[in-house]
């Protein structure tokens, strides 16, 4: 396993960049967060100069991360808890603090509170944006700062590394134009997860579009050390993947159905088929040879793109998670309630 770096915390005012800077331009900066501990002091030295606007947007935590923003100079929003906490109440009401502050912001950096902004980061952003007028969310390159103390660590770096170009989505790290932003209405605060990419879908529906460059970004630190969380993770993926799509399923983008079909089908409709038809006759055991076979051919994909072959026994498993995640959605539908958000840290 790699070594973790002990972070150190000293306070700081938080300096408003130079005339070559950021701050000149109208842009905010929106950080969620619960217990991150050292990896929110880590982001909290990542932004010193950015920007003289920043929002921290705290979901009941019980460390000192309230402290640490308010000794930062951030303006500090805390979460009531007459409700459930999720990512994109927290965005929300980190966004309604940050223009109530400073009516005039324009673009919006959101981040995770376990990440730290790239100093290049915001001026690459903005650029863009300001030459792109028709985009309204652009991101860059998200990586992991651990990837090889865990294999878990390892696939969410693979993860983060999409394709540069325009996209369908994004995560919770990106900059965002406020006027396509409040076109949209934000994000749905009570989804527990899959906020960005379901608001991404609506903008995309008004016409705007997703960009991601070919830029750094953000460093992130998943800390993923167990299978359980892992697990816990996917099974989040799978109800993000269910919910979306459930919410848009007259859309014709046909946002995540092919994520819960696949779901489905290895991780319930085709053991299940195959116990009961096992009980007609034994020859239909048969079909659980589809496994080993769908698990050597995920194992060779990941192998020749150059991605550790163990990954492939992962993305096979993950469907009996994912599709946990679905049931989980569909069994809250069913009985009227809310989903509780699956938290893995």
């Amino acid at each position: 396993m790699a070594p973790r770096s002990t972070p150190y915390y000293r306070s700081f005012p938080l300096a408003a960049c130079n005339g070559n800077g950021p701050a000149q331009m109208t842009i905010g900066i929106v950080i969620i967060g619960r217990n991150e501990g050292a990896r929110f002091q880590n982001c909290i030295r990542s932004l010193q100069g950015m920007s003289d606007r920043v929002v921290y947007v705290d979901s009941g935590s019980t460390d000192d991360s309230v402290s640490w923003a308010k000794d930062a100079g951030f303006q500090v929003e805390t979460l009531p808890a007459d409700r459930p906490f999720t990512a994109a109440r927290a965005r929300n009401a980190g966004y309604r603090r940050l223009v109530q502050k400073f009516p005039d912001t324009t673009f919006i950096q959101f981040m995770d509170g376990d990440c730290q902004l790239d100093a290049g980061w915001l001026k690459a952003g903005l650029d863009y944006l300001e030459n792109h007028p028709g985009v309204a969310v652009t991101f860059g390159r998200r990586r992991e700062q651990f990837p090889d103390a865990t294999i878990y660590n390892a696939m969410c770096d693979l993860e983060w590394n999409t394709p540069i170009g325009e996209r369908q989505e994004c995560g919770g790290d990106c900059l965002v134009r406020r006027a396509a932003f409040d076109e949209a209405g934000g994000y749905r605060d009570d989804l527990i997860a899959g906020e960005e990419p379901e608001m991404c879908l609506r903008l995309r529906e008004n016409g705007w579009r997703i960009w991601r460059l070919d830029a750094e970004m953000t460093l992130h630190d998943a800390d993923l050390q167990r299978f359980s969380q892992w697990w816990k993770r996917s099974v989040r993926a799978g109800h993000a993947f269910a919910e979306v799509s459930w919410r848009h399923r007259n859309s014709p983008k046909r946002i995540w159905q092919r994520n819960v079909f696949r779901a489905v089908l290895w991780g319930g409709a085709l053991p299940s088929v195959t116990v009961v038809a096992g009980m007609i006759h034994p020859a239909f055991l048969l079909l659980f040879l589809l496994y080993p076979l769908q698990l050597v051919r995920l194992m060779l994909r990941s192998f020749r793109a150059g991605r550790p072959a163990a990954i492939g026994f992962y993305e096979l498993i993950g469907k009996f998670a994912e599709f946990q995640g679905v049931l989980k959605h569909y069994w809250n539908r069913f009985l009227m309630r809310n989903s509780k958000i699956i938290e893995y840290k």
